[in-house]
């Protein structure tokens, strides 16, 4: 239980951070939209895709490491 834990926390902050990293603020806002509510919702997606897939990797990682050592 406490690895599943651990990876959620990594999954969640390595989400955070490429969300940050993709910030428009970075760029000047040049890729910004007119719609605000597409934007948002862009995001929002891709940082619960993100959390996913971050997750996932981790898990199989995990499941690799074990099987190695044993």
């Amino acid at each position: 239980m406490s690895h599943r834990w651990t990876d959620l926390s990594i999954s969640v902050l390595a989400s955070v951070v490429s969300v940050l990293l993709s910030w428009p603020f970075w760029r000047d806002y040049q890729f910004w939209p007119e719609s605000q509510w597409a934007w948002r919702i862009y995001f929002a997606l891709g940082f619960v895709l993100a959390v996913y897939v971050f997750h996932a990797f981790l898990g199989s990682m995990r499941e690799l490491f074990e099987h190695e050592e044993g």
